[in-house]
């Protein structure tokens, strides 16, 4: 069910703390940890404590947590020195688009010039 933790989910088991992440941030509605395969100097996932498979669904079934979520990638983005010099918020949206875990979450990236268009 959505919103609801999912025992097959990578990202709900770190939300749970039962597998190790580094994280940077967390609120009571999102965590922020470092990606494990980084695509740029600094590379940070948010995700919702909630489980939605992706950034759609999390949009029409919790639109305040997604709010949470974009209000995150900026408060990493600033904690991470990135915000000067200019960041992205990636919000992959099914395989064909490259989600590889299907728990929603931003990708924040930054710290190397990021040219578009991606991919």
């Amino acid at each position: 069910m959505a919103g609801e933790p999912q025992s097959d989910c990578l990202f709900c088991k770190i939300v749970a703390g039962e597998v190790p992440a580094t994280i940077v941030r967390e609120t009571a509605t999102t965590v922020a940890f470092r990606d494990i395969n980084p695509q740029a100097p600094s590379h940070v996932l948010v995700i919702p404590r909630l489980h939605y498979p992706d950034a759609a669904s999390l949009a029409a079934g919790a639109p305040e947590v997604a709010a949470d979520v974009l209000r995150e990638a900026g408060e990493v983005a600033a904690q991470e020195k990135t915000d000067g010099h200019g960041y992205r918020i990636v919000l992959n949206t099914g395989a064909g688009a490259g989600q590889t875990v299907f728990h929603a979450h931003a990708h924040v990236l930054g710290g190397r010039g990021l040219n578009w268009p991606p991919g």
